[in-house]
């Protein structure tokens, strides 16, 4: 049993080699990010059916940033070294205690997870908030830091939109972890224009700091036309675009001298969220393949720190899971009358989003990670942008945000530049269908999750009936949560959501509703 401290807490389970569950603090409409709660100890204890033999700690710090005092084994180690093993406690039972570093929790969960055989080596990337490293993993499970490229790479990139963001916070360096994917976004609407002195200026400015947040608020550039500029400002889009090109450029020319060997990449930190940063290691030519896994970010940390538990008293560093390990969803309210019930099968659920509904669905086992994946999800049809507009409205999102698309695994190269899968909504892809207005962003890509039908039954049997009745395979489907919160997990609240927010109808656990009268 494994728990992540601090942001994006998380309580994971590894049993004879398998991911039992990872349950995410957030999950069930608690704060984004939060910290693991008495709630979610008490879940996981009733979701144990014996003690465990080792209790697991992710390395992290007792603080803000992880220059704060050492939790455990601390935030920065990548080799063997950086482990700790005691005997302990646990509930009047003996138990073994492990810990090893934040840094090794995210490379042994990229390990762990991927498709890779133990035994044949890897190189790894951890780029998030304060790490920007190559890596390397050789065949005994050694790893070797090939090159350290930046600092902060996750932490430089938010920097630019809370520079030109006037609500910024004032303190450390305006943070906050939501403004990652909002510059992602952004970046999309950039026009082409080439990078002028003040840009380059700002863009060398940031990437030169050390402890960013902690050594440079954005009141330093408060002479640069980019301060407090506006976040949908044309300026910041197209410095945007500059800022994340900048940051890949310094690690493909790193990874380019050093990585030479043609093994695949594992991709792990928070910045592993960045499609489009994703699709070009994977179009680059570098490396015989690419792996991200769909908790890439902090998310994951729970679980490479139970691999790394593993690998030390079994010498496994490889597990079987699936990525719907979260929360069982929790029907723990009767429906109103104001819903009337239909039978819940793809037919009828493709009817309804054929008839322009948005369905909101809660069924089984909440995904793990940030990305809603057809059991926490908003469903739509795909082709208005008016669409999108509601679906962002439903959300309380900016209207720049993009809606992602999924479709049948089979049926992507029909729709985007795209063969093979893409089952964790994790690479841009290029649309080729001029039909789908609401999953298509400004720069014409779109982020698509490819389904199988062993993987979501629901989800893969809609999409083929949707495609029946539309002669299009293709839906939007976007996360399931109130403003600011981790996903939907309970009839209670779904029930509030779709009341508050105008939604259609929806799916709680084994059951369809929609709204009387529609």
């Amino acid at each position: 049993m494994s728990f992540k401290p601090g942001h994006d807490g998380t309580i994971a389970l590894l049993a004879d080699g398998v991911l039992a569950y990872s349950l995410e603090a957030e999950k069930d409409s608690f704060d984004r990010y939060a910290d693991v709660t008495p709630s979610l100890l008490l879940e996981a204890a009733a979701s144990t059916d014996q003690l465990p033999d080792v209790v697991c700690v992710s390395g992290w710090a007792k603080g803000f940033h992880s220059a704060d005092r050492r939790l455990g084994a601390g935030y920065f180690g990548w080799d063997g070294s950086h482990t700790q093993v005691e005997r302990s406690r646990f509930f009047g039972h003996d138990v073994q205690v492990f810990s090893s570093t934040h840094e090794r929790s995210h490379l042994l969960s990229a390990y762990g997870m991927s498709p890779y055989p133990q035994g044949e080596p890897c190189y790894a990337l951890i780029w998030e908030g304060n790490i920007g490293s190559f890596y390397e993993i050789s065949p005994d499970l050694a790893i070797t830091r090939v090159a350290e490229v930046m600092e902060d790479p996750g932490n430089k990139y938010q920097y630019i939109f809370a520079l030109a963001d006037p609500s910024a916070p004032s303190v450390n360096g305006g943070f906050r972890f939501s403004n990652a994917g909002k510059l992602m976004a952004l970046a999309g609407y950039a026009d082409g224009s080439g990078l002028d002195d003040a840009g380059r200026e700002v863009i060398e400015w940031v990437l030169s700091r050390r402890s960013i947040l902690l050594t440079s608020p954005k009141e330093e550039l408060a002479d640069s036309p980019f301060h407090d500029i506006g976040v949908e400002s044309q300026a910041l889009k197209n410095l945007a675009a500059h800022h994340s090109a900048a940051i890949f450029d310094r690690f493909f020319a790193v990874a380019t001298r050093t990585l030479t060997k043609g093994y695949p990449l594992l991709i792990a930190g928070g910045c592993g969220l960045n499609c489009d940063w994703n699709t070009r290691w994977r179009e680059c030519g570098l490396f015989d393949d690419v792996f991200v896994p769909p908790c890439p970010n902090d998310t994951g940390s729970a679980i490479g720190t139970a691999v790394d538990a593993q690998r030390h008293f079994t010498g496994s560093a490889k597990i079987t899971w699936s990525v719907y390990a979260g929360q069982d969803f929790d029907e723990d309210a009767v429906v109103s009358d104001m819903f009337t019930e239909l039978p819940l099968d793809a037919d009828t659920l493709a009817g309804l989003l054929a008839d322009d509904r948005i369905i909101a669905v809660g069924q089984g086992l909440a995904e793990i990670g940030p990305r809603a994946l057809g059991n926490r999800s908003l469903l739509a049809a795909p082709f208005r942008q008016e669409t999108r507009d509601r679906l962002n409205k439903i959300k309380f999102r900016e209207g720049y945000r993009p809606v992602a698309p999924v479709c049948r695994e089979e049926d992507v190269s029909r729709y985007f530049d795209w063969t093979g899968p893409s089952p964790y909504m994790l690479y841009f892809q290029q649309v080729t269908d001029s039909r789908l207005g609401a999953v298509t962003h400004a720069d014409g890509t779109a982020r698509v999750q490819t389904v199988r039908r062993g993987d979501n039954p629901l989800l893969y049997d809609t999409l083929g009936a949707f495609a029946r009745r539309t002669g299009v395979g293709v839906l939007c489907n976007t996360s399931l949560n109130f403003p600011g919160k981790g996903f939907v997990n309970r009839t209670s609240d779904l029930v509030e959501l779709a009341v508050d927010r105008g939604l259609d109808g929806f799916v709680a656990g084994e059951r369809l509703f929609v709204r009387a009268g529609r």
